[in-house]
């Protein structure tokens, strides 16, 4: 079995090699997504586990997805950068290996209190 290729600057993570020519070829030529499913705090979870002969970074996002996790940390993890990251998980996506969603944030109307209790309030604090 050939190492060739294999061989990565600060250990066996995928994704420590940041030459030009290796994040070309993680992304297959492509300078984004065709799609704006992910940004930095999108969660991502497996649906799938890994393929023998899968890039060994999708295989490492799959393992890493088995609970939810944001992009940015899957970046940080494979010491990859965020865009590059996008474009992989597009891919993964694009196959059903994974499954993506945007954090919930709370709408302004429910964080605000009901105007009637604030309006009873304010009664109840003029009454003093």
């Amino acid at each position: 079995m050939s190492g060739a290729g294999r061989s990565r600057p600060g250990g066996s993570r995928p994704g420590r090699d940041e030459s030009p020519d290796r994040l070309y070829t993680l992304t297959g030529g492509r300078s984004h997504s065709d799609t704006d499913t992910f940004d930095l705090v999108t969660l991502v979870v497996a649906e799938s586990d890994p393929a023998p002969g899968m890039q060994s970074e999708h295989v490492a996002i799959l393992r890493m997805c088995q609970s939810p996790v944001a992009v940015v940390e899957i970046a940080a993890e494979l010491g990859l950068p965020g865009s590059i990251v996008r474009i992989m998980l597009a891919d993964l996506l694009d196959t059903g290996r994974i499954s993506a969603r945007h954090p919930r944030t709370a709408k302004a109307d429910d964080r605000l209190p009901d105007p009637d209790i604030l309006e009873q309030v304010l009664v109840g604090l003029r009454n003093l």
